[in-house]
């Protein structure tokens, strides 16, 4: 279904679960399996993000094979106690450091999407913008169209 309608299928935290069910990938955070593991269980074929919250993570990240990496908590977030948020200069500074895909993740909301992008994400990851919304559907859309705004008038 996923790769039917041009999405990609990320499993977080578990690479045995991203490979049982042919996931495109594993999103990995701090405290998770290392990326060398991930990897030997994925193999080369499959994307493994690994979140960071600083411009060294990012860089370890980045030097340790990862194709992209989730920075954050950008925003101030109740999701997860992820340390204080990073905010978008941090995230600058990310952007500048390394030349990996960066995802914008931590209260990240259609309001605040521009944002994550000016600064440098080149995507998001959500949790609470969605999972909490009245109608997670209409959250949904409202966070697809922000991207799709911020690009049509960017060209990003």
């Amino acid at each position: 279904m996923v790769k039917r309608s041009g999405g990609v299928f990320i499993v977080n935290d578990h690479a045995d679960i991203a490979k049982a069910v042919d996931a495109d990938g594993v999103h990995l955070g701090q405290d998770d399996l290392p990326l060398e593991y991930g990897r030997k269980i994925l193999g080369r074929d499959k994307l493994i993000g690994i979140s960071t919250h600083s411009v060294e993570q990012a860089r370890e990240a980045e030097a340790a094979g990862a194709d992209y990496i989730g920075f954050g908590p950008l925003f101030p977030t109740t999701t997860k106690e992820a340390g204080p948020y990073q905010g978008t200069e941090m995230l600058r500074l990310v952007r500048k450091a390394v030349a990996l895909p960066v995802l914008a993740i931590g209260g990240v909301r259609s309001d605040n999407l521009a944002e994550a992008m000016r600064a440098g994400a080149d995507g998001v990851a959500v949790i609470s913008a969605v999972l909490s919304a009245p109608d997670p559907g209409s959250a949904a859309h409202d966070l697809i169209k922000s991207i799709n705004t911020f690009r049509s008038t960017t060209n990003r």
